[in-house]
């Protein structure tokens, strides 16, 4: 972990989640104000440390870890880390919320597919043994939760907390620094939250990325008060066995879903619900993405296979620039 101050920001780094996050807050110090760098460094270092704390508990490649302690013991009411408790309620509303289209009994089917460990993907030609054939659609999630005490019965599945995960460590460390500065960005790989604005004032400005692995961004969103997160296949991409899959599994299939997608960029006011939403449409494929978003009112912007670039209705007035 570092954070160096440079007027007028405060800029903090820490490797985590398998993603590098970088915390910026827009701070405007001049060096004068020796109680006002300590407070703005406590929070940014409070804000980092969200995202360790978030993977100890939620990590299901540590057999050790909280998550996966609960999940060996999926069918029994069981005490568990607050945090992991605060992450399984919040995964069970976005379960609800998406009528069941975000799923996070996937555990199953990615062991299944040889993703049962962190996998060598930035070197790239990954392959897995195919393990197992797809369990498929597991039937309702009826997860019960006892606040007073801390407890849960996960309902008898296992479960993976990657993705919403990570958006919910942007959202609390977003919240650890909105106490300190209302003017804040933090960014983990493809989720990020723009609290205010940026240093010098105006929206932030963030690029999203060219799931070709181009360069250049293939559009720049101006966001002020908003999450932005992408769903991507470009980089977590393998061979199980003879096939080329990928992670973002379909629930109701077991397998890999997105038929002719490369990539789905969500904007929202809540950096899980964007995590959520960015995963649901991107599993609805090229033919169901535009509907489903408009059914839906969100925001979104994606990338299809042959390297269309298309927008939502609502995503227009958050795009500054687009690939023509």
């Amino acid at each position: 972990m570092r954070a160096d101050v440079a007027a007028p920001e405060l800029v903090g780094t820490i490797r985590a989640m398998a993603t590098d996050i970088t915390v910026r807050v827009n701070v405007n110090l001049d060096g004068t104000d020796a109680a006002g760098e300590q407070e703005a460094q406590a929070a940014m270092e409070a804000a980092l440390r969200v995202f360790a704390d978030v993977e100890v508990a939620c990590t299901r490649f540590d057999p050790e870890s909280p998550l996966m302690r609960a999940n060996a013991s999926a069918g029994r009411w069981q005490r568990v880390d607050p945090l992991l408790f605060a992450a399984l309620g919040e995964a069970h509303r976005a379960y609800e919320t998406s009528s069941g289209r975000f799923d996070p009994r996937v555990l199953g089917d990615l062991v299944a597919l040889g993703y049962d460990r962190t996998l060598p993907f930035a070197g790239g030609g990954v392959a897995t043994s195919l393990a197992a054939e797809p369990a498929g659609r597991p039937g309702p999630w009826r997860p019960r939760f006892r606040s007073a005490s801390g407890r849960v019965h996960l309902g008898g599945a296992g479960v993976d907390l990657g993705g919403i995960g990570k958006g919910l460590a942007v959202r609390w460390a977003s919240e650890a620094l909105r106490r300190y500065a209302l003017d804040h960005l933090v960014e983990a790989g493809g989720d990020c939250y723009c609290g205010g604005v940026a240093p010098g004032g105006g929206p932030w400005m963030v690029g999203v990325e060219d799931p070709v692995g181009g360069g250049e961004p293939i559009a720049v969103l101006a966001l002020s008060d908003r999450a932005v997160t992408t769903s991507s296949v470009r980089l977590r991409r393998w061979r199980a066995g003879a096939t080329s899959v990928h992670h973002l599994i379909d629930p109701a299939t077991g397998r890999p879903g997105g038929e002719g997608l490369q990539a789905v960029t969500v904007v929202s006011d809540d950096p899980a619900t964007a995590e959520t939403w960015s995963k649901v449409l991107f599993l609805a494929g090229r033919r169901g993405i535009a509907s489903e978003a408009r059914r839906a009112g969100l925001a979104a912007l994606w990338v299809a296979d042959d390297g269309s670039l298309e927008t939502s209705s609502t995503m227009g007035r958050h795009v500054a620039w687009r690939r023509s």
